[in-house]
């Protein structure tokens, strides 16, 4: 599967220098011409991209998780997902997460969405459905992480998707318009069929 990646809408120029190196976020910095010929120092963020899996269970379940992770206030719903480690791919991240978080692996990803959540971030995010599921091990979160399965019907998941609280916010705009629009609710409950 070739994955093109999504387009920013402001990108880190060729000329930017990278000024910090973190842990999870480098910051890019380039000398911007303004308007009157004058310049100005503009910066960006840029971070590993994300993957997010929506595993559909054999009886047409969504396998989501209830998590805990240090820092975070309180345990949260979310799919199973997480880093794309460097040097790997899109879809090779996409089976390790699901592998590590399920214990599943998938005959099929579909690529639902892509898309560059923030603007001042280079920052990608990739959303697949996976089907025809097998389980091969149990879950085995990383050391940062807590991961309970949380199976739900695609109704629940209509729910879920629109709380504030969801973690995969890239899908909630979707489900807000498919809760005033059936046919794109119809379309939806198709995606997510086994």
């Amino acid at each position: 599967m070739d994955i093109e990646p999504p387009k920013s809408r402001q990108p880190i120029p060729p000329d930017a220098k990278r000024v910090f190196k973190g842990v999870i976020f480098d910051v890019y910095q380039w000398q911007q011409q303004m308007y009157d010929g004058s310049f100005a120092t503009f910066e960006k963020l840029k971070r590993p991209d994300t993957v997010a899996v929506f595993p559909v269970l054999p009886d047409g379940k969504i396998f989501l998780t209830k998590q805990e992770q240090p820092g975070r206030s309180k345990p949260f719903i979310a799919a199973t997902g997480g880093r794309v480690d460097e040097g790997e791919g899109i879809l090779d991240a996409a089976k390790r997460e699901l592998l590590e978080e399920s214990g599943y692996e998938a005959e099929e990803f579909i690529l639902w969405k892509a898309k560059q959540p923030i603007n001042k971030i280079e920052w990608s995010v990739y959303i697949f459905i996976a089907k025809g599921l097998k389980k091969v091990t149990e879950i085995n979160p990383d050391a940062g992480e807590k991961i309970e399965p949380y199976p739900v019907t695609f109704e629940e998941l209509a729910e879920i998707a629109t709380d504030k609280d969801f973690y995969e916010e890239e899908v909630r705009e979707e489900f807000m318009e498919a809760k005033f629009d059936s046919k794109k609710m119809a379309q939806l409950r198709d995606l997510f069929r086994p």
